[in-house]
């Protein structure tokens, strides 16, 4: 168990909507992820879709494909890795679902969601922004094989591509968070839809394929028909918020008695000890996962219960 397992004080410093701040993280103000019902599109309608082969997740033409998510569950790391962190080893995941409770459409209103209709003992963690580069955490999630899904700001990446790329090597996606990370319901529609489409063509062109989800900074205008038409005018097929939020040592939850539920979305941040009041991005994640063993959830991937719209 790691050595601050025991320790509940949440501790969480708030993001100025500035980018120096935005590199400091996310907070949950603005629309909040508990704001959108699991796959409800910003319409109000559910999402359509019938079950079906989930389609491979689409590629820019003429660039290598990444590393695709295996058919089955993640591989669990074994007991000494787990050891190796201080951590006691989660449950494994199951395999990947054949019927994707997810289904995503090519053209239309994007769903938004904050967790996933699934009745799988899982939960799936997602990391914003990219600020904090520790290579101790790419040796963390090599040895642990748990999967995570990044939501990259690009003004925050950019200085350093390659760091992302070993760890979408090792299975995760990458995934649109702005240019810059603007405050979308506080600048006009052109804006919102340049920080979306400048951030897909900059991710494509450096990790080979286009990102599916898109997540706005803050959560902030999810459900605004405009947020909607720039996701939609750029390429992301779906809006993914979250019901929990990683601090240091504890999770901020959104439902009143402070329990994950299957299919819940968690939210961290690549953040640093500057951040996180002297811990590193290791120490951090562990505490996350120590958190979901504590109450038998395991870590699936995101994209394994997601189907792309077929090419």
């Amino acid at each position: 168990m790691n050595r601050h397992a025991r320790s509940r004080t949440t501790v969480y410093a708030a993001g100025a909507l500035a980018l120096l701040a935005a590199a400091t993280g996310c907070t949950s103000g603005g629309d909040s992820g508990a704001a959108s019902a699991a796959l409800v599109p910003a319409s109000g309608s559910p999402a359509s879709g019938s079950p079906a082969t989930a389609a491979p997740w689409p590629s820019r033409p003429g660039s290598p494909s990444p590393t695709a998510s295996p058919t089955g569950a993640p591989a669990a790391g074994d007991a000494a890795a787990w050891a190796k962190w201080h951590l006691t080893p989660l449950p494994p995941a199951p395999p990947a679902p054949a019927d994707k409770p997810v289904k995503l459409a090519r053209t239309g209103p994007v769903p938004v969601f904050s967790e996933v209709k699934t009745s799988d003992k899982v939960v799936f963690v997602t990391i914003d922004d990219g600020a904090e580069k520790d290579p101790k955490f790419v040796e963390m999630l090599t040895d642990l094989k748990v999967p995570v899904s990044m939501f990259l700001t690009r003004d925050i990446v950019k200085d350093d591509y390659g760091y992302f790329k070993r760890l979408q090597a090792l299975g995760n996606h990458i995934h649109n968070h702005t240019v810059d990370h603007a405050q979308m319901s506080k600048v006009p529609p052109e804006k919102q839809k340049s920080e979306i489409c400048d951030a897909q063509a900059a991710l494509t062109q450096q990790y080979g394929t286009p990102p599916l989800l898109f997540r706005p900074p803050y959560g902030d205008g999810a459900n605004t028909p405009a947020l909607n038409t720039a996701v939609q005018q750029c390429g992301p097929r779906a809006v993914v918020l979250w019901r929990e939020s990683m601090q240091i040592h504890d999770m901020q939850y959104q439902a009143a008695d402070k329990k994950l539920r299957a299919g819940d979305i968690v939210l961290a941040h690549f953040r640093g000890p500057k951040d996180l009041k002297g811990e590193t991005m290791t120490q951090m994640f562990g505490e996350l996962l120590a958190r979901i063993q504590e109450q038998g959830f395991a870590v699936a991937r995101l994209e394994d219960y997601i189907e792309a719209p077929a090419a």
